[in-house]
């Protein structure tokens, strides 16, 4: 059973920067391949990005392509997400989501392992 925490959500002015962490335990971390997915109030969770296992391949949602960077520590069982030039439009809960063998990446099914969520502000 793999249980995942995020952290470093807040608020932040429109152009600033965030970087979430999500702190991975109770499983073999370097094996998950792991996501970052966002929702915002009464929108459906949404893909931002995803790396896989080995952090050899990164997949980003186009709304934040250019903008955000997912990067994984395996050796600290941790994965980051990077935030650049933020605009209002980001503001949701982010989501860190992991699972051995994601079927398709941009697909929140395809994970089994959720955290609980960070929240994340950017004001106008």
């Amino acid at each position: 059973q793999v249980q995942l925490v995020e952290s470093g959500g807040g608020l932040v002015q429109a152009g600033g920067s965030l970087r979430l962490s999500c702190a991975a335990s109770g499983g073999t971390f370097s094996s998950y391949a792991m996501g970052w997915f966002r929702q915002a109030p009464g929108k459906e969770r949404e893909f931002v990005a995803a790396i896989r296992w080995s952090g050899a391949n990164t997949y980003y949602a186009d709304s934040v392509k250019g903008r955000f960077t997912i990067s994984r520590d395996n050796a600290r069982n941790t994965v980051y997400l990077q935030m650049n030039s933020l605009k209002p439009e980001d503001t949701a809960v982010y989501y860190c989501a992991a699972d051995t063998a994601p079927i398709i990446y941009y697909d929140s099914r395809s994970y089994g392992y959720w955290g609980q969520g960070t929240q994340v502000t950017v004001s106008s």
